[in-house]
């Protein structure tokens, strides 16, 4: 049997989530290779008007979410989840493909969304890990949250037919991926490379190794120069200055 992964996501936004219902990751949860579940932190707030958030002490522009609820809907959680929490926040390390292969590998995850300002302060005893999208502004943390679980999911085995579907992707290796083609061979005059039609699988391993490497030369640099390099890439890299 392959291995589940538990998701437990805590939200003011829980209706955002139905996406992981649909496509491959709704397969997935079909299939029971991941379970993903959504706390609304809007539920365990004591105010009588559910009220999660307030004005920051000391001034400034927008609201702060409020320790009470998120705490006690983090405690909750972590009755049926010993899993690590995970925080949404622009403050955490940029999330990569390294960091999703290395959380699919944990068998139970907490993601926190952040919302407004932020989370007050004290919050943060409870939290794990902080992890950020990128370094550019969202409403919430639930739009970083659903392209995060999925690049996450989606590594689990089972979830896609085989290995290679991932593995090959951009990022996985390090690399931005090779060029596609698919039928047909000619499309408005322009003919897929003939490599990709001799069957010769080594010829071919070559011709996407060196597409792979002239792309990433070109769009994102910065990868090849965190890279260990192969002998074969240093002379594609050296004929192609």
């Amino acid at each position: 049997m392959e291995r589940k992964l538990k998701i437990d996501i805590l939200t003011l936004f829980p209706e955002m989530f139905d996406v992981f219902n649909y496509s491959i990751i709704g397969r997935a949860r079909e299939n029971n290779i991941v379970e993903i579940n959504t706390y609304n932190i809007r539920d365990y707030s004591l105010d009588k008007h559910k009220k999660t958030d307030d004005y920051p002490y000391g001034g400034g522009a927008g609201m702060v979410m409020t320790p009470q609820p998120i705490v006690d809907c983090i405690k909750k959680v972590k009755q049926s989840n010993k899993g690590k929490v995970i925080f949404m926040g622009p403050k955490g390390k940029r999330f990569d493909q390294n960091m999703a292969k290395n959380i699919s590998k944990e068998n139970e995850i907490i993601i926190l969304c952040g919302h407004y300002e932020g989370i007050d302060e004290r919050v943060y005893k409870y939290i794990d890990e902080e992890i950020s999208l990128g370094d550019f502004v969202l409403t919430g943390g639930e739009m970083a949250c659903i392209p995060i679980v999925d690049s996450i999911c989606r590594m689990l085995p089972g979830v896609l037919k085989t290995s290679e579907s991932y593995t090959d992707e951009s990022f996985y290796s390090g690399l931005l991926e090779y060029p596609q083609y698919t039928r047909p061979e000619v499309f408005e005059g322009e003919v897929v490379p003939e490599v990709l039609l001799s069957g010769h699988h080594e010829n071919i391993r070559k011709w996407r190794r060196k597409e792979s490497i002239l792309i990433t030369l070109k769009n994102r640099k910065d990868l090849l120069d965190n890279m260990v390099l192969s002998e074969e890439d240093k002379k594609i890299l050296k004929e192609n200055k």
